[in-house]
């Protein structure tokens, strides 16, 4: 079972919607998927139709208790969506309190990690939707992942806030025993305008050695996809923005494989 988390600390670069957009392309070529959203603010979940005020089971039961949950616990708080081998664990609002609640007590970090061993099997990939904070939540997430997909808006303010998720991935490799493998995805490029060209130069410049070469572009599919509930790929199977997703999926499986040659 493989784990991929995507993240950055900076709200609105496109985290969400590349969650759905790779999740829903495994799906589509038979894997069987599991979207975790671990972000109080639910965009994901409320991507698919849910209502993160009413739901009873959530993201937030991994953090409660002592953490020993069983399979049949953990697979019963996700739940079905319309996409056949696409499932959601979603989020609850309640989830915005576990930094207080957790705040000192021992393996705070590892909840979700503990999580996925024990359901370790019963999928292909599982994604994890990470808020735009650095706190326990993404800390788990970046605790449990193989592999970080790092969506980042081609606008100045999202080149800061790579340079702040830069500084939290160098100390979470310091807690990982093995390094950790992260990708950084140029979103809402628009060739066009200058700010995007002028920050799609500084990724290539700074960033070259984790950089995916390509960019996911400016698509108001995307949203009409998002509006409707569907997945990109479901909504319109030849947008300009799923045929980028379709190259960086692909580009993310080659790494795998060259990944595990390594490993082998």
């Amino acid at each position: 079972m493989r784990v991929w988390a995507v993240a950055n600390q900076k709200g609105g670069v496109g985290k969400t919607t590349t969650t759905v957009a790779l999740a829903g392309l495994l799906a589509e070529q038979g894997h069987k998927v599991l979207m975790i959203d671990l972000d109080p603010h639910g965009s994901l979940t409320s991507y698919f139709g849910y209502d993160p005020d009413s739901l009873n089971a959530s993201s937030y039961q991994l953090f409660q208790g002592e953490g020993n949950m069983t399979s049949d616990e953990i697979l019963g708080l996700a739940t079905g969506t319309s996409v056949p081998g696409l499932t959601i664990m979603p989020t609850s609002p309640a989830l915005a309190t576990v930094e207080r609640q957790m705040t000192g007590k021992d393996g705070m970090g590892l909840r979700v990690n503990k999580a996925m061993k024990v359901i370790n099997g019963e999928f292909d990939y599982v994604l994890l939707d990470c808020p735009p904070v650095l706190g326990v939540l993404m800390i788990n997430a970046l605790a449990a992942c193989e592999r970080l997909v790092v969506p980042v808006q081609t606008e100045f303010l999202a080149l800061k806030g790579l340079e702040r998720m830069t500084r939290t991935m160098q100390m979470i490799q310091k807690a990982r025993p093995q390094p950790l493998q992260f990708t950084v995805v140029p979103t809402m490029f628009d060739r066009r305008t200058q700010a995007s060209i002028s920050s799609l130069n500084t990724l290539r410049k700074n960033y070259s050695a984790n950089l995916w070469r390509a960019t996911i572009p400016v698509d108001t599919r995307l949203r009409d996809a998002s509006k409707h509930g569907k997945i990109p790929s479901q909504y319109d199977s030849d947008g300009r923005a799923v045929r980028a997703y379709r190259q960086l999926l692909n580009h993310l499986l080659e790494e795998q494989k060259q990944c595990d040659k390594l490993t082998a």
